[in-house]
């Protein structure tokens, strides 16, 4: 798959039968009050879907979770990181959301580009802002958009390979615009829960 081939949650085909109902979700912390909002978050989720006090890249995953912005570029907060450890994968992001949107990611939608690894061998970019470095107001619903933009990129994207449910059993994601963004732990960790329900439902095992 190419970057520029890049498919994101609006489109592709639905997927296979003998896909698995939902992947494995790895909600990753490095500080305390996100682990703690992760944890309590996971208390009303069943299913796969656990906390890792820890980085992202701690997490043996097929797919990580970049909640970059609009535009593709990853300069600051775990995009650096991600751009430190997978040279090339802004300009990949940046090419597929070229080819994709015309050169801007709607929040709300996501894109999936190779990593240039074995593992995680894809990254998913689901913008949490418009611009770099924006702060984020706090009655915000980007972290359930850019959340549910991942699932859905899960359940219903393709890749040249196949369906991107039958390669990707583990999803590792930061926080969703709790770094620059400014968005409180315990609101991002609501909304992603929310985002999981809405789209995985009685799938998802939620009480």
């Amino acid at each position: 798959m190419t970057a520029d081939s890049g498919t994101h949650a609006g489109h592709g085909e639905a997927v296979s039968p003998v896909s698995p109902r939902t992947p494995e979700l790895v909600l990753c912390a490095v500080d305390e009050p996100l682990a703690a909002a992760w944890t309590s978050a996971v208390a009303d989720v069943g299913g796969s879907v656990r906390v890792h006090r820890g980085s992202v890249l701690d997490i043996a995953a097929q797919a990580v979770v970049s909640p970059a912005n609009s535009y593709g570029w990853m300069r600051g907060g775990i995009d650096a990181v991600y751009a430190r450890a997978f040279p090339g994968i802004e300009q990949s992001v940046r090419s597929a959301v070229l080819a994709s949107y015309g050169g801007e990611l709607p929040i709300g939608e996501s894109v999936i580009v190779p990593t240039g690894e074995s593992e995680p061998a894809w990254l998913i970019s689901a913008p949490t802002m418009r611009e770099p470095g924006e702060r984020l107001p706090a009655d915000t619903v980007h972290p359930y958009l850019a959340a549910r933009a991942v699932f859905l990129q899960w359940q219903r994207g393709q890749l040249d390979s196949g369906s991107v449910a039958s390669a990707v059993r583990t999803i590792a994601m930061p926080g969703l615009g709790t770094g620059v963004g400014g968005v409180a732990p315990a609101t991002c960790a609501r909304q992603v829960a929310a985002a999981w329900q809405e789209v995985f439902g009685a799938n998802g095992h939620l009480r």
